[in-house]
């Protein structure tokens, strides 16, 4: 999904990504990618706006950050878009250090602790639905569909160095390696795929190799004839000419990942709510910030969509600006990832705020 951010970038003439990352087998990728949205400016003081976090979330705040550089140039603002994956960045998020943190999972029990500690009060704000993907190289023709108690198979813990071959998963599948790509520890869809396809989150075999950059993901498996992988959606919408999608079945038949199978709650339990958190009390002290927030709200459905994920209802996002400007800070998850949430139990969780 960078592409279409840089598309949009080189014809604005407004986006600079530089480009850091490595990944090995075993590893993840420490290095964030960074897009700096920076409006030229004369001597005035700059207001900065700093974002940091999920890859997943990455391609939406990019395409809104550069849309309101364009509309809201009396701001002065230099925004910069990170991401070091979810973990990574609550860390930083919790420490003071950002104001905005994207996030493909809301904020988990220690992560609360940690910014209750350093007394930073955050907004919690869904801005749409992601379909995590199952992915394979475009020249396999043997796996079409695949289930969650193959994928567990694959990804569990006692998999490593065991499972390694095609075969082995399915016997009607061939006699090939079987390469392995997801997502690093720092990352949300990491903790969402393990607790939703193994049983708990964070429990994953280590032999494969591991990315917070989902386009380090994409271009492994492109690769790899022998490859299977998963990440976010809008990567592989952006890709469909590199990738192939499994559909899964939970048991109720094969589905194939999709804006409408999520919104009619059909690809579970891999559909999961996208969002960003936003300090407070920078919310209040710099009105570039909250400018900012006001118009992500505002540009989220088609942007969401834009980029390849699920928008939410109207009424989610009234519910976040509501809420917003309210002031009402915390969080409805109690400190834990929730499996198998549709957008309707998400909009009930909202407003009970």
């Amino acid at each position: 999904m960078k592409a279409t951010a840089n598309k949009l970038a080189l014809a604005l003439g407004v986006l600079v990504v530089s480009t850091s990352c490595a990944t090995s087998s075993n590893t993840s990728s420490k290095t964030p990618q960074s897009a700096n949205v920076a409006q030229v400016s004369d001597s005035t003081k700059v207001s900065q706006i700093r974002i940091d976090g999920s890859s997943t979330v990455y391609p939406i705040t990019v395409a809104i950050a550069e849309a309101f550089q364009q509309t809201k140039q009396q701001n002065k603002a230099q925004i910069t878009v990170n991401f070091s994956g979810t973990g990574g960045g609550f860390e930083k998020f919790c420490a003071g250090e950002t104001d905005i943190s994207n996030a493909s999972r809301p904020i988990l029990q220690p992560e609360m602790v940690a910014c209750d500690k350093n007394g930073v009060r955050y907004f919690e704000l869904p801005v749409a639905y992601d379909a995590l993907t199952v992915a394979v190289h475009p020249q396999n023709d043997w796996a079409k569909d695949i289930t969650i108690a193959e994928l567990k198979k694959i990804w569990e813990p006692a998999a490593e160095g065991k499972i390694t071959r095609w075969n082995q998963v399915r016997a009607s599948w061939p006699n090939r390696p079987l390469n392995l790509y997801g997502a690093g520890e720092q990352s949300g869809t990491f903790d969402y795929f393990t607790e939703a396809i193994v049983g708990k989150a964070r429990a994953s075999r280590k032999d494969y190799t591991a990315s917070e950059d989902d386009e380090t993901l994409v271009a492994g498996i492109n690769n790899d004839p022998n490859a299977l992988g998963y990440f976010g959606y809008a990567y592989y919408e952006q890709n469909q000419d590199k990738l192939k999608a499994l559909a899964v079945d939970s048991g109720q038949g094969a589905v194939l990942p999709s804006r409408e199978t999520v919104e009619k709650s059909q690809y579970q339990p891999l559909s999961r709510p996208l969002f960003i958190y936003a300090n407070f009390e920078l919310a209040q002290k710099k009105p570039a910030v909250k400018d900012f927030l006001e118009f992500y709200l505002k540009n989220a459905p088609q942007t969401a969509i834009s980029v390849g994920y699920a928008p939410l209802p109207d009424e989610a996002y009234n519910i976040d600006y509501v809420n917003f400007n309210k002031g009402k800070v915390g969080t409805v998850f109690e400190g834990e990832a929730q499996l198998n949430l549709t957008i309707g139990e998400l909009l009930r969780k909202q407003a009970k705020f």
